[in-house]
């Protein structure tokens, strides 16, 4: 494993849960550091979203710790967290124009009340809808519509920001275009990102590292390049390694069989 030498942001010790008799995570442990995009990837089921939902603190983990920035936060309510977070649903309000939408939690914040359609037609300009700042989100596409849920996000200034799977529903050239205008977001902000996907291909185009998991336990955390190099087990080299590849040859033989089609009718 790649030795890391940057500040953690997040500390996560012994978190343990547990739904009835079914155990959920078993006692995971992981640290993110300042700045830092992770990736949690694994098949439905395995434990990513309960890590996020203990994280952003929707969900109270049976054993273990949450620390942020040194802080003791595992107790902490979610508006006291200093996280956001982005659905994959985008979770906007349809009765209200997309600026209402980005500027709706800044306007419950006294200190930042006087401030907050400046702030929010700020963060639609970063994510290039201001000029549709006026429209309710059904007239608006799906990427756009999860453009507006991460411009509501980083309205609120959040210094770690949780993504539930917010692709999923979308066509492979938004997704594309998404995952490009997320990285440059977070270089641009320096804001700690943690993703959830179970998509391998998405995990290892936007990762500093990836942290692979398999019924509530992590397999592997480390950067993409030593996963590819080194995985730690049969299940990382199935799971991540065996399905990229095969990701990977399928576009292969798209690109071809698209190539020899252009050829034919030229």
């Amino acid at each position: 494993m790649e030795q890391r030498n940057g500040t953690p942001k997040l500390i996560i010790r012994d978190l343990s849960v547990t739904m009835g008799k079914k155990l959920i995570l078993d006692h995971v442990n992981f640290e993110v550091e300042d700045g830092e995009f992770l990736s949690i990837l694994g098949p439905s089921g395995c434990g990513k979203t309960t890590i996020l939902r203990c994280l952003i603190g929707l969900l109270k983990p049976n054993t273990g710790t949450i620390h942020k920035d040194e802080v003791d936060i595992t107790n902490f309510a979610p508006s006291k967290r200093g996280m956001g977070i982005v659905f994959q649903n985008y979770a906007l309000f349809e009765n209200m124009t997309v600026l209402r939408n980005v500027e709706y939690a800044l306007r419950l914040d006294k200190s930042r009340k006087a401030e907050s359609r400046e702030i929010a037609m700020r963060m639609l300009r970063q994510v290039g809808l201001e000029e549709h700042a006026n429209k309710r989100p059904h007239r608006l596409s799906g990427g756009q519509q999860q453009r507006v849920a991460i411009a509501r996000t980083l309205a609120l200034n959040p210094d770690v920001i949780l993504f539930d799977e917010p692709m999923s529903a979308l066509d492979v050239d938004t997704r594309m275009i998404l995952r490009q205008e997320l990285k440059d977001l977070q270089k641009q902000f320096g804001t700690t990102m943690i993703y959830i996907t179970h998509d391998q291909e998405e995990a290892f185009a936007m990762s500093d590292r990836i942290m692979v998991m398999d019924n509530g336990v992590i397999r592997q955390i480390d950067t993409p390049d030593n996963i590819v190099k080194n995985p730690a087990d049969d299940y990382v080299r199935r799971f991540v390694l065996h399905n990229l590849q095969l990701k990977i040859e399928s576009l292969s033989r798209f690109s071809q069989s698209s190539s020899e089609g252009a050829e034919q009718q030229a």
